[in-house]
């Protein structure tokens, strides 16, 4: 990924998503099929007025973000090898975390707590910069492009330059001798991007957790392409990638 698309992607989509307008023209389409599918809706009532335009949906694949699809697999697999009886999560997508409730019993964990009821989901507010738990308490553990947004005020937090230091540290704090942290951050050319999220050198994850052990990892570069069992120190140069970390306490 250039600088430049780098560029447009933080400031031109924020404020204006330039597919939406180019989607007007295939407006011309959507009536002819409107008109077409009427024709033959023989005793079915349709009315333009219940109409409901997909333009953006017309596509030859099916359209995904790379990091959080394989984030999500490469989570699941871990745990569905380890199997561990309870796992705790910290701000991870609410989507996974239903999935994976249906494996094992899920503690969630957010600065802004889920209001949904899901069974083998137990929701808890807190802040991974203070999380509720004793040191050395938890054996499974996770928290997928989470840490990169604390201290920027994106989701509400406090303004924090330490946040994701803090955020590490806590994480590591709670988890259990021979325990396992599965985390992911966005890897590649180190940076602050105020206030959606921070981009860390992928080699410098590890330092900031010295009583874990990197067991593993994988990365999602910047073509999109899942690589498992990589070499952090060749992915460096990234514009925006997805490091996932498997990390135990020894």
């Amino acid at each position: 990924m250039s600088r430049l698309s780098g560029f447009v992607r933080s400031w031109v989509l924020p404020f204006a998503d330039p597919r939406r307008p180019a989607s007007l023209v295939r407006l011309p389409g959507f009536f002819l099929d409107f008109l077409r599918y009427r024709k033959r809706a023989l005793g079915e009532p349709v009315h333009l007025r219940d109409a409901y335009p997909c333009l953006l949906d017309r596509t030859t694949r099916t359209p995904f973000d790379p990091h959080y699809l394989y984030q999500g697999a490469w989570l699941a697999h871990r745990l569905a090898d380890d199997r561990p009886t309870m796992h705790v999560d910290i701000g991870s997508s609410v989507l996974l975390i239903s999935v994976l409730s249906g494996q094992v019993p899920i503690v969630f964990v957010d600065y802004r707590p889920l209001a949904a009821r899901l069974t083998g989901v137990t929701s808890v507010a807190a802040s991974v910069t203070s999380l509720p738990f004793a040191d050395r308490s938890i054996a499974s553990l996770s928290s997928l492009h989470v840490v990169e947004h604390v201290g920027l005020g994106r989701y509400g937090d406090p303004l924090n330059p330490e946040g994701s230091r803090q955020a590490l540290h806590e994480l590591e704090r709670v988890l259990y001798p021979g325990g396992r942290l599965y985390l992911s951050v966005p890897v590649g050319r180190p940076r602050v991007c105020f206030n959606a999220h921070r981009v860390f050198d992928p080699t410098s994850i590890p330092p900031n957790l010295p009583g874990l052990a990197c067991r593993e990892f994988s990365v999602v570069d910047d073509s999109g392409r899942f690589i498992e069992r990589a070499d952090p120190t060749d992915f460096r140069d990234l514009e925006y990638g997805c490091g996932m970390y498997l990390l135990e306490k020894g």
